[in-house]
């Protein structure tokens, strides 16, 4: 099966949901995998798995054409190389402060001579196509993720870095370190001076011609964020779908049984 590239739908003017996978079991995102996304990402920073469970999950995603980001726990070039070469056709990564940082981010994924990635694409070049190695530096898509004061401070430094395409948004982390610490973590902020930043960031991705994308909780904040002028939506998560229904349903009957 093939799927648009997310680059296609962005150029088109359109919003892609993102979905994301925190559990490390090949089924649940076999499961995932048959919904309607037009990515999935597997959370190697936070979610409960190591990498052999994420290279199963990149196989249990393959057969249906949704592209596969990888969000690695650190800019770490060695995990970041070794995810791509084993499928993995975007990488969202942490922690991105300075147009530096994105710099060597950028390296990480990319061959020579736009990048220092090693050559080893052991599973990649059988899938999707035969010339992966002559289109990679093309293909593969390169978010840094923005969650700190000091990074909201350096954006135009860091979207002016060649090779990066564009900037994730980390609400819970970014509303802790913009707040200094006032503010509990969560994801779908109402808080008028952090959808400011939010709304400034999508602004300053697109000035800057690159892409943005940001993680939401609920379908009805992430048409919000999709307003804002984000490119890429995260639309919750497989832990969240898995224990807000079960939650659901249990409040459901216990209200019923009274």
């Amino acid at each position: 099966m093939t799927k648009e590239y997310p680059r296609e739908i962005w150029e088109a003017g359109r919003v892609s949901v993102n979905g994301w996978i925190s559990i490390g079991n090949a089924f649940s995102a076999e499961i995932l995998a048959a919904q309607d996304y037009d990515s999935i990402c597997i959370d190697l920073q936070h979610g409960a798995f190591h990498y052999g469970e994420a290279l199963s999950i990149l196989q249990a995603i393959a057969p249906s054409g949704i592209f596969p980001f990888a969000r690695v726990p650190s800019l770490e070039s060695g995990l970041i190389g070794k995810l791509l070469d084993s499928g993995a056709r975007g990488i969202i990564c942490p922690m991105i402060d300075t147009a530096e940082d994105a710099a060597a981010f950028v390296k990480c994924v990319r061959y020579p001579p736009a990048g220092m990635r090693s050559y080893g694409p052991i599973r990649a070049k059988f899938f999707p196509e035969d010339s992966y190695t002559s289109a990679a530096n093309e293909n593969v898509l390169a978010f840094a993720i923005l969650e700190t004061e000091r990074a909201v401070q350096n954006m135009d430094s860091i979207l002016s870095t060649p090779g990066l395409d564009g900037i994730y948004v980390g609400p819970a982390d970014l509303s802790i370190s913009l707040s200094k610490g006032r503010l509990a973590p969560g994801i779908d902020r109402e808080e008028a001076d952090l959808i400011a930043v939010f709304q400034s960031i999508a602004k300053a991705c697109a000035k800057a011609q690159k892409y943005s994308g940001i993680h939401c909780a609920s379908a009805t904040y992430a048409a919000r964020a999709a307003g804002w002028g984000f490119n890429m939506i995260t639309l919750s998560s497989d832990l969240r779908l898995l224990s807000g229904a079960a939650a659901d349903s249990i409040s459901r009957f216990r209200q019923a049984v009274g």
